[in-house]
């Protein structure tokens, strides 16, 4: 059973946004660039969840886990860098039903923050570009602290903003980033059955509840307690 939540955060990329459209164009010109094979959208949508560097690291090595040639990560990093700040929004596109999710939750009242691991010189341009940064109070990305999801401290941090109880608030996200961080916060944690997820379901992490749109977010707070 869902408890009706006093705070509301929402993850970005693979709840909000689909953002491999640009972060696949941007891998792929990076290893053109490189002089390397390039790999494509659906390669790419299963490595992205963790921030830019490692997306980057796995890019290098074609695979989920492991470490490339330091030398060779060190070339390829700016690179991407450079590539995503002119392209972080221009394929990107908000997912269905977010833009009326998000205007039921703030027509409701809930406050509402973003937590995210990708940095905030993406973040920030990516929200306001999609138009979606004003429904967020607090926008907490992944440079913001010292520590990121999985880690509770985003979260925490935000609950602190708001001056709300980890026990009234609630996450939602796609990942499961997104679940450990929100049970180490002890917060609830609501998952999209879309979003980023290394191919796995989300719902093996056993999250409190799964979604398909996020206009299914007002069933779920209406039937709380």
């Amino acid at each position: 059973m869902i408890n009706k939540p006093d705070m509301i955060l929402i993850d970005v990329d693979g709840t909000l946004v689909d953002s491999v459209p640009d972060l696949a164009w941007c891998v792929d010109a990076m290893m053109q660039q490189l002089d390397m094979p390039t790999h494509g959208e659906a390669k790419v949508r299963n490595w992205v969840g963790n921030g830019v560097e490692r997306l980057v690291r796995r890019a290098l090595i074609g695979q989920l886990e492991g470490e490339p040639d330091a030398a060779l990560f060190e070339r390829a990093y700016p690179i991407f860098l450079e590539l995503y700040a002119e392209n972080t929004s221009k394929r990107s596109v908000l997912y269905p039903g977010v833009r009326e999710g998000l205007d039921y939750l703030k027509a409701a009242g809930y406050k509402l923050g973003c937590v995210t691991n990708k940095a905030a010189r993406f973040t920030e341009p990516l929200l306001r570009d999609l138009g979606v940064a004003d429904y967020f109070a607090i926008i907490v990305s992944g440079d913001t602290l010292p520590q990121s999801k999985p880690d509770p401290a985003p979260l925490l941090h935000a609950a602190e903003f708001f001056g709300v109880q980890p026990t009234h608030s609630m996450m939602v996200g796609d990942s499961v980033s997104d679940v450990k961080a929100s049970r180490a916060a002890g917060f609830q944690i609501v998952c999209m059955s879309y979003g980023y997820n290394h191919g796995n379901d989300i719902r093996d992490a056993r999250p409190d509840a799964v979604i398909d749109a996020l206009t299914e977010i007002r069933g779920l707070l209406e039937q709380a307690a």
